[in-house]
This record gives C-alpha cells, sequence and structure tokens, in this order.
C-alpha cells in the first residue's frame, strides 16, 4: 500500500513537471524576432524572442519613455534607396498565420523626421506605414494562408526617412480558425479587434489568448476610436468560464466581459483603417449576466444607410444554446466605409437592452501573384546562398524589383533585364536564364564563369547578350542565330573556338568575339574582323560615320537647334505610340529663345512634382509659363515624353493650354499659356487671398470642373498612356486630387510648419487628426465666415480623407468623387434656396449645426427599423 502510494506521488509530480513545462514553454508555431537585437530572451508572457540576424541594414538604440519591454529597445533600419529589404520566414503550406510587425522610431536617427514606406508580404502590398509621433507604436497584422514553405516580409519606397522595423511575429493558427472562401485571393488584415466592457486599457494576448491576439481594451483613448458612445452604456463582468468553442475562438477572458445598453442601445464611431473596402466581420456574444425567467434580451444590429445586412433579433442564449455560451454571428463578406457607425438596439419585446463582448473586423487585401518568373529566379538565387545580391528576397518584381534585374510594367511582370557583371561568379552559366520569356538583356560580363555557351532560344527575345571576360570554352552554338532580336553580342576575352556561324555575320548586329584566339571567321584563318556592325559594313563605313558626325557638329547654330527639336520624337513613338500627326503639330522652341523670353530663368512662379516654372514674355508680347524638368535620369526624361504626349492630344477649357517643348544641352522644358488672373492657390491662401474670399459654392464648383477634367482624361484615348511610367496611375492622381479638396475646405497650403504645428507635416497629417475626432470646424476656413451647410463640408472632407489613404488600391475613382462633390452642389444649392424661403432663418440653423458628423455617419439618424425578410448575415 505504501509502495502504491509512492508510486502514485512519483507520477503525480512527474505530471505536475510536465504540465509547468508545457504551461511555460512557448506555443509551437510561434517566431517572435528582436529586430536589431542580439541575444534571446524570455518576455513576461513567457514569449521567447530572438535576434534578427539579418544580413542587410544597420541597428539602432533607443530610449522611449514609457516602453521598457526590451524588444522594443532596439530596431533594425535600412537605406532610403531604391531596393527592398526582405525577412524571409519559414512556414508549413496550407497553414493559416498571423504575422504582425511592429514600428517605433523613437527619433533613432536624431532627424526628427518622421518615417513613411512600404511594408509588403512577398509581392503583396502590405501596408504604408506612417510614422507620426516619434513614442507611439504602429502596429501592422494579416492574416494569411501559406502557400508555400517560405515567406517574405519587405520593407521599401521610403518617402520620407529611413524604412525600419521594431520586430517581426509569426503566430500559427489552428484548424479552421479565419478559414474564409477566399483565402486563395485575399489576406486579411486586421483593422479592429475590440474587448468590450474591460477593466482597464491594457489589451488581452498571450497567454489568455493561446493564439497570441492582440485584443484592444474598449477604454483605450485615442483619435476617433469608439466615441459617440449610447447613453447608458454599462460594463459587466463575470468570473464563471465562458464556452468558447467556435470557429474563431477567442479567449474566455474577453468574453468574460461586456458592455450593457441599459437605456435600449449601444452606439459607437471607429475608423477602420485601410477601409473602405469589402471586409469580414464579426461580433462576439456570451450572455454573462442573470435575469430572471420572464425576463429577455433581443437585439438588432444596425448599420445607418444600408439596412439590408441587418438579421433577425439576436437573443444570445437561444443563439448559443445556453448561458455562458459563445455565440458568433457576422459577415464574410461586407462593404464597409472608413468611418464606420454601428450600433444594436432592443427589440420592442425585450426587456433588457443589448450585450456586446467583442467585435472583429478585417479587410480583405488582394493577394498579388507577383512575377511570372518568380520560380525560375528563386531557383537562381539558391545557387548562390553566399552572395550578397542573391540575398535580397521576396519577389523579384514587386513591389519593386531586385537591384541587379529590371521588370516589364504588366500587372503580372516578367525580367527584361539582368544585370550580374562583376559578380564573382564560378561554374557554368545558370540554366534558368535561358528561359525566361521576357528577358531583353542579360549582362553576365567580367566573372569566371566557365563550360559552353548554352542555348538561349528559351529566351527569344534577347537584344543584348554581354558574356565577355569569362572563361567560357567550346564552340558558338548555331542556336544564337535563331534569336531574332538580337542586336548586341559581346564575348570577347573568352577561352571559345571553332568557327563563328556565317549567319551571325550577316545579321544587323554589333558582334564583339575578339581575344578568343582558336576562335575565327568560316573559312578565315584569324579573326581579325572583330566588330561587325550592319549586315557588310566595314572600316570605311565606320570612318564615314565618324566624319559625319564631325560635320554634323560644326553645322550652324540654327541648324544644330532645328536638328535637337527632332531629336525626342522617336522616342516620344516608342515611350507613348504618338502618332506622326500628333507630333507635327507639336511646336518645339529653341532653348535660346527660352532663356530670352525668361530673362534666362529670372522670376520663378512656382513648381509641380517634376519642376520649377518660370514666367516668361515671348517676343510678340505672348506671357508663358516655363516648367524646367528637375530629374535628367531615365525615369524623369520618360515623365518628360509622356508629359508631351498627353498634352499635345488634349485640349480643354479647364486646363491650362500647352504650347510646346524644348529638350536641348541636358534641359527637358515645357512651356505653357500663362495664367493671367493667377493659380487658385493664389486665390486661396496666397497674395490674392486677402483680395476676395472664395465662397463654399465656388469651392465646390472649381472641384467639380476639375474631377470631370480627371475623369475624361482618364475615359478617354487621351489615356493612351499617359499611364506608360507606372509611376503616375488614376489613384495617384486621385491622392492630389484629396490633397485639393482639403485646401479648398481650409484654405491652407498642402505643406506648412506655420499652419500645422510641429506634430504634423503636411496638410494630409493635420486634416487627419481633426476629421478623426469629430472636429470638423477645425479644418474649415475662417474667411467662409459659416456661410456653408456642414452637410456638405462634411461630405467633401470624409470623400477627401479616402482619397488621401495610404495605399492606392483602397482609394475611390475619380467619377466616385465627383458624384460625391455634385452631391454636396445639391446640399448648397438646397440650402441656398432655404435661405431665400420664408422659414430660412429656421433651416439654416438646422442644417449648419456643428454636429459630429454627417448624416452619412449615423449621428442624427433616427431609429431604423428592418425588414425582417431582408438578406441574413452569416451566423457561424
Amino acid at each position: 500500500m505504501i509502495i502504491m502510494k509512492l508510486r502514485y506521488l512519483l507520477f503525480f509530480n512527474h505530471f505536475t513537471f510536465l504540465l509547468f513545462f508545457q504551461t511555460k514553454a512557448q506555443k509551437p508555431g510561434f517566431k517572435s524576432f528582436d529586430c536589431g537585437g542580439k541575444d534571446k530572451f524570455t518576455d513576461d508572457l513567457g514569449l521567447e524572442w530572438a535576434p534578427d540576424q539579418l544580413m542587410h541594414g544597420e541597428t539602432a538604440n533607443l530610449s522611449v519613455t514609457n516602453e521598457t519591454r526590451k524588444q522594443y529597445m532596439t530596431l533594425r533600419y535600412f537605406p532610403a534607396d531604391e531596393r527592398k529589404y526582405c525577412y524571409t520566414l519559414d512556414v508549413k503550406t496550407r497553414t493559416r498565420y498571423l504575422i504582425r510587425a511592429t514600428f517605433l522610431y523613437g527619433n533613432f536617427d536624431n532627424n526628427n523626421v518622421y518615417p513613411k514606406f512600404d511594408i509588403s508580404l512577398g509581392p503583396t502590398h502590405w501596408s504604408t506605414i506612417v510614422i507620426s509621433d516619434a513614442s507611439t507604436m504602429e502596429v501592422q497584422e494579416l492574416i494569411f494562408l501559406a502557400t508555400s514553405p517560405t515567406v517574405s516580409v519587405c520593407l521599401s519606397n521610403a518617402t520620407t526617412g529611413q524604412p525600419f522595423i521594431s520586430t517581426l511575429e509569426l503566430r500559427q493558427f489552428n484548424g479552421s480558425v479565419y478559414y474564409t472562401d477566399h483565402e486563395s485571393q485575399f489576406f486579411l488584415s486586421v483593422s479592429a479587434r475590440i474587448n468590450f466592457g474591460a477593466d482597464s486599457e491594457d489589451p488581452v494576448r498571450y497567454p489568455d489568448d493561446p493564439f497570441d491576439r492582440i485584443w484592444q481594451s474598449d477604454t483605450l483613448r485615442k483619435a476617433n476610436y469608439l466615441v459617440d458612445v449610447a447613453a447608458g452604456t454599462e460594463k459587466v463582468s463575470t468570473k464563471m468560464p465562458i464556452d468558447v468553442n467556435t470557429h474563431e475562438r477567442p479567449p474566455e477572458k474577453v468574453m468574460q466581459t461586456a458592455v450593457l445598453g441599459t437605456k435600449g442601445s449601444l452606439t459607437y464611431r471607429l475608423n477602420l483603417d485601410g477601409f473602405p473596402g469589402y471586409g469580414w466581420a464579426f461580433s462576439y456574444f456570451a450572455e454573462i449576466e442573470d435575469f430572471s425567467p420572464n425576463e429577455t434580451r433581443k437585439f438588432r444590429l444596425f448599420l445607418p444607410g444600408t439596412p439590408d445586412v441587418s438579421k433577425a433579433a439576436v437573443n444570445i442564449q437561444e443563439n448559443a444554446q445556453g448561458k455562458y455560451r459563445l455565440y458568433e454571428p457576422g459577415f464574410p463578406n461586407i462593404s464597409l466605409p472608413f468611418i464606420l457607425n454601428f450600433g444594436f438596439r432592443k427589440t420592442p419585446d425585450s426587456s433588457r437592452g443589448p450585450l456586446l463582448n467583442a467585435m472583429e473586423i478585417n479587410k480583405y487585401l488582394k493577394i498579388n501573384d507577383g512575377s511570372l518568373d518568380g520560380t525560375i529566379m528563386d531557383r537562381l538565387v539558391s545557387r548562390y546562398p553566399s552572395s550578397d545580391w542573391a540575398q535580397e528576397g521576396g519577389d523579384p518584381c514587386m513591389p519593386v524589383p531586385w537591384s541587379w534585374v529590371r521588370c516589364s510594367l504588366e500587372p503580372q511582370p516578367r525580367i527584361v533585364s539582368m544585370n550580374l557583371s562583376r559578380k564573382n561568379l564560378t561554374g557554368r552559366i545558370p540554366l534558368e536564364v535561358t528561359n525566361l520569356p521576357g528577358l531583353v538583356e542579360l549582362w553576365f560580363d567580367g566573372n569566371s564563369l566557365t563550360g559552353p555557351i548554352p542555348d538561349f532560344t528559351g529566351s527569344k527575345n534577347l537584344k543584348i547578350i554581354h558574356l565577355e571576360n569569362n572563361q567560357l570554352a567550346g564552340n558558338l552554338p548555331s542556336s544564337l542565330t535563331e534569336l531574332q532580336n538580337l542586336r548586341e553580342l559581346y564575348l570577347q576575352n573568352n577561352l571559345l573556338s571553332g568557327s563563328v556561324p556565317s549567319r551571325l555575320l550577316k545579321t544587323n548586329l554589333v558582334f564583339n568575339y575578339s581575344g578568343n584566339s582558336n576562335l575565327h571567321k568560316e573559312g578565315s584563318g584569324g579573326n581579325r574582323m572583330i566588330i561587325i556592325v550592319g549586315s557588310s559594313v566595314g572600316i570605311v563605313v565606320l570612318l564615314i560615320a565618324t566624319i559625319a558626325s564631325y560635320l554634323f557638329i560644326r553645322r550652324k547654330k540654327k541648324r544644330h537647334t532645328e536638328d535637337k527639336c527632332t531629336g525626342i520624337l522617336p522616342a516620344q513613338r516608342m515611350l507613348s505610340n504618338l502618332s506622326d500627326a500628333s507630333a507635327e503639330t507639336m511646336h518645339c522652341f529653341a532653348l535660346s529663345d527660352i532663356e530670352e523670353a525668361t530673362g534666362k530663368f529670372e522670376r520663378k512662379i512656382g513648381s509641380g512634382g517634376f519642376g520649377v516654372v518660370y514666367y516668361g514674355r515671348m517676343k510678340d508680347g505672348k506671357e508663358i509659363a516655363v516648367k524646367i524638368l528637375t530629374s535628367n535620369t531615365y525615369q524623369g526624361k520618360r515623365e518628360f515624353s509622356n508629359e508631351v504626349s498627353l498634352l499635345s492630344r488634349i485640349h480643354h477649357r479647364n486646363l491650362v493650354q500647352f504650347l510646346g517643348y524644348c529638350q536641348e544641352e541636358g534641359k527637358s522644358i515645357l512651356v505653357y499659356d500663362y495664367m493671367h488672373n493667377g493659380t487658385l492657390k493664389e486665390h486661396l491662401y496666397g497674395p490674392l487671398a486677402r483680395e476676395r474670399s472664395i465662397s463654399w459654392i465656388k469651392r465646390l464648383e472649381i472641384a467639380e470642373d476639375a474631377a470631370k477634367v480627371i475623369n475624361s482624361l482618364e475615359t478617354s484615348a487621351g489615356k493612351m498612356r499617359y499611364y506608360i511610367s507606372q509611376q503616375l496611375t488614376d489613384k495617384s492622381d486621385v491622392y492630389s486630387f484629396g490633397v485639393i479638396l482639403l485646401e479648398l475646405i481650409s484654405g491652407q497650403e498642402a505643406i506648412s510648419k506655420e499652419s500645422f504645428g510641429v506634430n504634423c507635416r503636411n496638410i494630409v497629417q493635420w486634416a487627419k487628426l481633426h476629421v478623426e475626432s469629430g472636429d470638423i470646424q477645425g479644418i474649415i476656413d475662417p474667411s467662409l465666415r459659416n456661410e456653408f451647410d456642414i452637410q456638405s463640408v462634411w461630405k467633401i472632407a470624409e470623400k477627401a480623407m479616402m482619397c488621401v489613404q495610404s495605399h492606392g488600391s483602397i482609394r475611390p475613382s475619380i467619377s466616385e468623387v465627383l458624384k460625391d462633390i455634385q452631391d454636396a452642389i445639391m446640399i448648397e444649392r438646397g440650402t441656398e434656396e432655404a435661405r431665400e424661403s420664408k422659414y430660412g432663418d429656421l433651416l439654416v440653423s438646422t442644417n449648419s449645426s456643428t454636429k459630429l458628423g454627417s448624416p452619412e455617419m449615423g449621428v442624427t439618424e433616427p431609429y431604423v427599423s428592418f425588414d425582417e425578410s431582408i438578406p441574413q448575415p452569416t451566423a457561424r
């Protein structure tokens, strides 16, 4: 008996030890990287952290007030260049994960320049990180289904400051958690995860949540986060266990608290990051309050303006089949706005008001399939695991290409150029480069490559091949003659032998094979002819070309200028399919004439995205505005060609007339008609603003005209490739237009240290702070003197905020913006008519009241009753 008791005690102690160990050990599938850190450690939650040990970037230490967690005391930052910098994480295929990235600036660079940059998951743009405060942490979370053994998180495209990252976390889900019918096409970007009825501002996460989701407290204080709370809202909690065994499995601790609408309703307003768009939205209910058998709790959801999303009354105990059990109704696919108003109201036959424990809202983020050559390029870089150039990670083309490749501009791009010159490559030419259908240029010169030249016919579009200064051997393959587009072939200084295929000597090809002592033309004993140009061009033709060039330089200045005027046209035809007829109608200005007209660019009158604008007066008295392109890079020249191509085609009464161009001595110049009455900006906040203020209705009409112009450009033939560079898009136009709308509302210029204070760099950040907090009056131009309808201002302000969303895919189209402007004009005209009526004073008082929102935001919405027959949401 004693022995049995001892055995029992030994077993019990062993079981207790195992239980304790399993409780403290980190859950499998969890990875936590302390970016810039040096040591492994376990935090207070029991999460194990490891240093990121990335080859790229620099590390920095932080000292931030009120932040003591070790993982946030360091960060890793990267150069603000054209590259992307990636982390590659191992995952299990066909498994869902939550990935979390955090960013705490802490003024690590001592520049006080708030960074703005992009983060992507593989080729898919995840979010634009906009830092607005040195001590505030930005958090981004994404839920995804792993379809390959690795996933890459990349930082790129710094607009200001340098890209950086504080932590990177990976959390594995089990079973069907967050399963959707669309997971092969969309990620879920976490927008809101709220714990209602929380007793403090501290979030609930691991170990209370076994998946380490972060459930934010509803008591958290930040701009436009759960405001407009209904009177009579109270908290309730319980210590009883809650059955949370449903699909999403929210933590029991979250379900043990709730809010009650003691006066019959629960209402809230909050911003949804990343919206408007389609999303996944679920509410979590568990009955945790005691009431008598004859009492009931029944209520309905309401979303102002969208009654079709409401379902029949929620009865928690009935729906959950018991007390202290979870019920999670929701919508797996619903359209939601940027500013969300929602609420729950008790039904007439209910004795208790509504109850809400938690809520989750995620936005569908379209998955980008990336480059068509991604798999091939992955195989290529895997051959060189220790080479720096092979460590860039992510997709070879998207969201930005690797530093040594260029890609085509299609939605699913291909590699068009590969430059691995002087990269210490050894061994044979990798066969992957022979199977890239879009490849146009290949630069492998200056390495130590050996073996024969492979068959490149799988890359049939090759125009330029550089293999010189290697140790390639063997004969020239006849397959080279099958490359119909080949224009340059450099093979000099290798160990090649045999004869040159005669067809290579009879094509329009620049061909250099010198320095290969055993390689010669067919029927020749040597290779004295080392450069073949054209079908039968020799040294005589080269000499003639040299003489012609010399004579060309000696021509008179006038003829020289005329020829320079025609120089841009072939490039325009190539880049923008510019027709000969359009080309002939463009006027080419001589640089000397422009310099004379502007007094050698004496009077600066403005600046644009790509240049500075000067005032000028031609000999005939015509006043002109001259824009000089600031960038002389390839992209800058391409942008110049695009703008010339576009402006030569379009004519509109609301557009400044384009007069012509000049491209001489490295300068790229556009010439416009001068606007004699001044620009809109001069009337809003420039020298003309003091003379006479523009009324609100006139500002709306100006915005309407401008939107019509942009809309016509985007839907007309003039668009033909207005966007050829893929840098300017219709959604970048929308962003710029959103800034203009904010200027119209506020009478403020877009960038002003004096107007916006130290916490905001520009009008977008400044306006966002006011709009999100409901303070619309804080951004309205005082010169309007309250002669407007507040509803129309709200409508334009909200649409402007949508226009300046961080990523183009979530911005509205210009046609949507135009419709809202026209609606605002109707509101204003209706108000003007009301002012003129005998009841005008009363109506103006009602319509112009400074409420915290517009009707669309639900503030003034009356009780909404719903038809029982409307479509029902999915309840799981």
